[in-house]
């Protein structure tokens, strides 16, 4: 051989080890560091380019620098927390040690159910703002809502308002042409983040904002899992079937939590200074009975902080789940918190969409649900529109709502924010809506699962492989 080939050899193998060292480094769980070794190993040129493009944390140290904005500190968060009955004293306390933020009270929460209750609520609460609009989104069509957005926000701008809009960078390419443009020609502030693109180089293509967040001069906040454009109009145009989906719209104190963690994801993405929301007249007191908290998690934490909260919700049932998710691939200790509360008599209902619109995860999760329905949980398929929805509430009292799913995607690289809600009327009306959405869905069975034929089973099956990854 050739000195050069000599050469070439020695820096594949050099960046083929090294990769897979700092796999064995950096990566938090077993499962995917020996995956991502074992690629890198035995596909020396091609698996330290994926595991350059999909495998490297390159936002965990700038991120962490968000943490202190938003005031986390576990040592102060149960201390700082207005008297909680008992009924939520367990998990106010699990929640206040992981998430470092006290609960707030007297907040007012309202569903609103689509695009065709949660937009026009929207547009009214941007054309009477004063002060401040800032609006975060995973993604903003250009089409006939967006460009009902794109108006208001322009409008807004145009009478003085401070107004400011976060993209996410990858989810921005949903739709074309890109709203970006439109809002900059505009004068509205509109920054992306962390865009993937070539030159100067920045692959990230996980480690999205998948956070929802519109803010209304400090006093009005909605969020939920709904993004901006036409597909989450349950009636669209033309016969086209929409995606339903649970918005909500928050007054309270708990919107100063919501406005911080926009202005933290603003300073990551703009590379601005964090600064603290401005200040403004408290919300009125009487605006609700509500006791809530704001819980952030990203791969910038040191913890998973939301399956842990999650796990701690579960373990602490004593009467009723019920879970409403459209990606439902768990992780194992959430799996055993499930199987547990069915084992001592805990009712358990998980509603799934019938037809996901990512057909992938359909396939994965059915290979895993034998998992639940074996020792007791109930899983329903859900006929119709696909359902975007995500809540958890636990025996009618305890509600999370928010734009996490439950997937490694946003339980362990995306950015999300949820909202938990102690109140017993707000839980029981969530509870109800989880329940009618099951009553009129189909229950999975063993036999059921047991009955597909082979060949979807092996597709079921390898689309579960790649369950670190969905």
């Amino acid at each position: 051989m050739q000195p050069l080939q000599w050469i070439v050899l020695a820096l594949i193998a050099l960046v083929s080890t090294g990769s897979a060292l700092h796999a064995l480094l950096y990566k938090r769980e077993p499962p995917a560091a020996f995956a991502w070794i074992a690629s890198c190993l035995l596909f020396p040129v091609v698996g330290p380019v994926l595991y350059y493009l999909f495998g490297i944390n390159r936002v965990r140290t700038r991120a962490r620098q968000l943490r202190q904005p938003l005031g986390y500190n576990p040592d102060r968060a149960n201390h700082d927390n207005p008297p909680v009955p008992a009924t939520f004293r367990t998990q106010a306390q699990i929640s206040g040690a992981v998430a470092g933020l006290a609960i707030t009270a007297g907040n007012h929460i309202k569903p609103l159910s689509g695009g065709e209750q949660a937009y026009p609520v929207m547009l009214e609460a941007i054309a009477g703002a004063r002060h401040r609009v800032y609006l975060s989104t995973y993604i903003f069509e250009s089409n006939h809502t967006g460009e009902r957005f794109i108006t208001a926000l322009s409008a807004a701008h145009q009478r003085g308002v401070d107004v400011r809009v976060l993209l996410d960078g990858a989810g921005e390419w949903y739709s074309w042409p890109r709203a970006r443009r439109a809002l900059r020609r505009a004068g509205v502030a509109t920054v992306r983040f962390l865009p993937p693109r070539l030159l100067p180089p920045n692959p990230v293509i996980n480690l999205r904002n998948h956070r929802k967040l519109l803010i209304i001069d400090g006093r009005e906040a909605f969020t939920g899992g709904m993004n901006i454009g036409d597909r989450h109009l349950v009636d669209r145009p033309r016969g086209r079937r929409g995606v339903r989906d649970l918005h909500f719209r928050i007054e309270g104190a708990l919107t100063t939590q919501l406005e911080q963690v926009f202005l933290d994801d603003w300073a990551f993405a703009s590379d601005a200074a964090p600064t603290p929301p401005s200040p403004l007249p408290p919300p009125p007191s009487g605006a609700g009975t509500a006791l809530a908290r704001t819980l952030v998690d990203g791969p910038n934490e040191d913890l998973q902080r939301l399956t842990m909260v999650l796990v701690g919700a579960v373990a602490a049932a004593r009467e009723h789940i019920a879970i409403m998710t459209p990606y439902f691939l768990p992780p194992r200790e959430l799996v055993a918190a499930l199987q547990a509360a069915a084992v001592r008599g805990t009712r358990v209902d998980i509603v799934l969409p019938g037809r996901n619109n990512l057909p992938f995860m359909h396939w994965a999760t059915r290979n895993m649900l034998w998992e639940l329905v074996k020792w007791g949980v109930r899983v329903y398929y859900q006929d119709g529109a696909f359902d975007h929805t995500k809540l958890l509430v636990v025996d009618g009292h305890y509600t999370q709502l928010g734009s996490a799913n439950l997937d490694p995607r946003s339980l362990r690289l995306n950015f999300e924010v949820v909202v938990e809600v102690y109140d017993e009327q707000f839980g029981a009306a969530m509870a109800s809506h989880v329940e009618r959405a099951r009553d009129a869905s189909e229950r999975v069975t063993l036999e059921s699962l047991d009955a597909r034929p082979l060949l979807p089973r092996i597709r079921d099956a390898i689309a579960w492989l790649f369950t670190p990854y969905l």
